[in-house]
């Protein structure tokens, strides 16, 4: 694995002629509701209201001109004047939706600064995609330089002191306590940005991808690869029941980790928990495991920022 790999100064994307946007056009890419390709929602799903928060979509720009595009996103914090810690929050394949800015949400009534974005929106809607291989194509265009570049957009807009609506638009984010996590799709990049965004301070990855599968063609490191360089904190919480990112898999991170004395990085098998665990809106949630590995999260969290 060559420094070029890690070290990235641009993301990739669609070039600016493919997607100029008024800003009316850059609102209707915010999809209301949970993701179609789910199916009915889950009657466990947990709602968390805004009161006493701000909480709102918005648009971040990218690391470059792209033709006037910019990134959907949503944030949520708390609306009392103040710094407050920073939580990035990636998304499973299925986009920006409600559960993501519900989670947002959980996490601003927690005193966090909540931050998710829209990785896919330059070339579609994931959350409004019912087809399952169509939505796989438009998240395969979501390359690992474009998705690490816009996590790198998030963070530089933070810092800019931008006005999300708070009082007398006071600086809100304290930088020097940035968490990422993800799910899903999503956990992937916390272990990316832990070992190459120096704003990042920890991670917590719930059940990404730690390995290159079998039928990716995409040239770009994985976790397993960049173990031996993690230099923050990062929780893996995996599934054991999980079929696609296995047992073994989980394993092996963890003897990588070891080996390289990346403590106290390191990865949990939740028995009897299936992929996506704690997604409580969809077939595949398990309150009691989801319960523990929230806990679990807080915890990380409030120890490493």
């Amino acid at each position: 694995m060559t420094d070029s790999q890690l070290h990235l100064t641009r993301p990739e994307g669609a070039p600016p002629e493919d997607f100029h946007l008024s800003r009316r056009g850059i609102a209707g890419l915010f999809f209301a509701g949970y993701a179609l390709a789910v199916g009915p929602v889950s009657a466990q799903t947990i709602t968390t209201d805004d009161a006493g928060l701000i909480a709102k979509n918005l648009t971040i720009p990218p690391l470059r001109d792209e033709g006037g595009y910019q990134i959907p996103a949503y944030i949520a914090m708390p609306a009392t004047p103040g710094r407050h810690k920073v939580i990035i929050v990636v998304n499973e394949v299925f986009g920006l939706h409600d559960w993501i800015r519900d989670v947002c949400r959980r996490f601003a009534h927690l005193g966090y600064c909540a931050v998710a974005m829209d990785f896919f929106a330059r070339k579609g809607n994931a959350a409004s995609i019912s087809d399952f291989p169509e939505l796989m194509k438009l998240v395969s265009q979501a390359g690992y330089p474009q998705v690490m570049g816009d996590i790198q957009a998030a963070l530089n807009w933070l810092k800019s002191q931008p006005d999300a609506g708070q009082a007398d638009a006071a600086p809100f984010a304290d930088m020097d306590h940035v968490g990422i996590t993800g799910f899903c799709w999503g956990g992937t990049p916390v272990w990316m940005a832990a070992a190459t965004l120096p704003e990042v301070k920890a991670g917590v990855a719930w059940y990404g991808r730690l390995e290159k599968s079998a039928d990716s063609t995409e040239d770009r490191p994985y976790p397993i690869d960049i173990a031996a360089i993690l230099t923050k904190p990062v929780l893996g919480l995996y599934a054991a029941e999980d079929k696609g990112i296995t047992p073994d898999s989980v394993q092996r991170m963890n003897a990588t980790l070891a080996a390289a004395g990346k403590s106290p990085s390191h990865l949990i098998l939740f028995d009897g928990a299936q992929h996506g665990f704690f997604a409580d809106y969809r077939p595949s949630y398990n309150p009691d495991q989801a319960a523990v590995a929230w806990a679990d999260c807080l915890d990380w969290f409030a120890k490493y920022l």
